[in-house]
This record gives C-alpha cells, structure tokens and sequence, in this order.
C-alpha cells in the first residue's frame, strides 16, 4: 500500500477527484487502490474521511454526467465505440440493457461495483429515456455507496495498522504484486474467451450480400432480430420478414424454428457477438443450419438494403401520428 498511500499524502483531495473521474470516463486507471489507500489514511487523521467522499462523488459525477449526455445526443452509437475498447464487449451492451431494463433508475445504486456496467450505464440510462435529474440522485447515492465501501475498507486496514505497525510492512511487500496479478489474470482470461468466440463467429457468418440474394430468389429463410428493445427506438425497422426474439426467450422456444431452411440472427453487438453466442445454443439444441449476419443491423442498413418497418408499440403513437 506504500505507493497509494504516498501518492494521496501528497496530492489529497484533488487526485481523489481527479482519480475518480478519469477511471468513470473509461480509462483502465482502477481507483479502488487508491480510494482504500485514502480510507486507511482517515484512520490516523492524515486525510478527512468526510472530505475524502466528497472529492471522489464529485468526480464520479462529473464523469457519469459526461457520458449520460454523450449517450442522450449520439445513442447506441456510443454503445458500439465504448464496447468495441472494453475487454468483454461481447456482452456489455446487453447486460447494460438488460439491467436498466428490469431495475431502471436502480440499476445506478449498484452499477459501480459490476465490472463493465459503470461506465456504460450512463448513455443506456440517457438512451432509455431517464430525466437528469433522476439520473443524477441515483447516480450520486450509487457514486456515494461505492466510495464510502471502499474507504471504509481501508479506515478498517488503517486502524489495524495503527495497534499493529509490524502489518504496515507485510502488506507494503505483497499489496502490489497481488493487485497486478490479480489484474493480469483478468485481462488474460477475458482475452482468451474473446479469441475463441470471434473464431468461431469466422466460420459461421453470413455476408449481407448473400441474404439479399437469398430473399431476391425466393429462398425460404428465418430470419431472427436479437435487438434488444431499447436499440428499436431510434431504429424501429427489421430485415424483410424479420421476427424479434430476445437471446433468453429463443433458446426456450426453439421448437418454433423451422429446421428446413436458413436461420440467420443479427443484432447491433460488435463483430456480431449476441448473434453467435445464440447461433451455438441453437446447434446445440439440434438446429444446424444457423449463422449470424456479419455487421448486424447496422451494417444492413449501411449497404441500403430493404427493410422493413415496425409498428409503434402503443396505439396512442400511431394515432398521434400525423397523415401522409
């Protein structure tokens, strides 16, 4: 804990601030160290534990805030660009979707402590439609909750060293090889499951090019939107003939999928990731002939291909409507 601990000493307050928000916007600096550094500091008085939470909230904050209105302006765009620089993005925009989904303004009390969650929350929670400043109370309760754990933790390590300084020195030895191995580890693991999806999502895609000829010929094909509801707002059209599933519901009703023909599953994830997770859980429900779109939706949409159009999901919608 030594190189934490002498780095808050001699910054305080500020590079508690400044810590904070530059891991909240994204960047792989992990503030847990140094937040715990600051918490055993509190213990002999060396840094306020008060002022300490409040220079750390503040930069969650300012960095959660950044994102939601990048989120409101650009949308599932952002989703895309943050996912593609994450270590796991195979399933982050969904799992972000997912959550704000079924906990909505909730989601934000506990997305700090899931990995992958805290930075995409943000723009999901602005894209879904959350007022700021409902945002910024749950934001700031979570931001809150999160920090004061952590400073806790360290208050805790801190009064232990103080009845007992020997323990100063054996954490000092082990504290940094364990956090970097522990770190090392994470990023090798994550890195080895990407590899071996992206390899198998290779030798089992569709071009584009060869579904719009399918469909021009006549050829029967099952063609399956794995979107997740929030990414239909902003785009609220489908492949020709398209039928929305969820990943969940698809696997459970896969005696609906017809076994004489193509099954190809797009979605909007990078390199078409929910698409060939679902494609592998559906071979290994006895349906071979699956394969995911290369580029998804987007990318469909890109090439100027035909689409279909979705209905508004409330009536009230389609009335307000004006006439063509």
């Amino acid at each position: 804990m030594a190189l934490p601990t002498h780095i808050v000493l001699m910054y305080g307050d500020l590079l508690l601030f400044a810590w904070v928000m530059v891991e909240q916007l994204g960047f792989p600096l992990p503030a847990t160290p140094v937040l715990v550094a600051a918490g055993a500091l509190s213990a002999s008085r060396q840094l306020s534990f008060g002022l300490a939470l409040a220079a750390a909230v503040a930069g969650s904050l300012v960095a959660d805030s950044s994102w939601y209105f990048v989120g409101r302006r650009y949308g599932h765009h952002v989703l895309r660009t943050l996912c593609k620089l994450s270590l796991e993005p195979n399933t982050c925009v969904r799992r972000t979707q997912d959550s704000i989904g079924h906990r909505g303004a909730m989601t934000l009390l506990i997305a700090k402590f899931v990995p992958g969650l805290s930075t995409l929350v943000s723009p999901v929670a602005a894209q879904n439609g959350m007022g700021y400043a409902e945002f910024a109370i749950f934001d700031g309760l979570g931001a809150a909750f999160w920090v004061a754990t952590l400073l806790a933790v360290g208050r805790f390590f801190g009064d232990l060293i103080r009845r007992d300084p020997s323990l100063l020195s054996w954490m000092g030895r082990f504290w940094l090889a364990v956090m970097l191995l522990a770190v090392v580890g994470l990023i090798f693991g994550r890195m080895v499951r990407r590899r071996i999806v992206m390899k198998q999502l290779a030798a089992a895609r569709v071009e584009p090019e060869e579904l719009k000829r399918q469909l021009e010929a006549g050829e029967l094909v099952y063609i399956v939107d794995l979107r997740h509801p929030l990414e239909l707002l902003p785009d609220p059209f489908t492949l020709p003939g398209a039928v929305h599933f969820s990943p969940e519901t698809l696997a459970a009703r896969h005696g609906e999928i017809p076994r004489d023909r193509d099954v190809v599953l797009y979605c909007t994830c990078p390199s078409e990731a929910t698409a060939a997770r679902t494609a592998m859980t559906l071979h290994r429900l006895g349906i071979d002939r699956v394969r995911p779109l290369r580029g998804g939706f987007d990318e469909w949409k890109r090439l100027g291909f035909p689409m279909d159009a979705i209905p508004p999901a409330n009536p009230l919608v389609a009335a307000m409507e004006p006439a063509q």
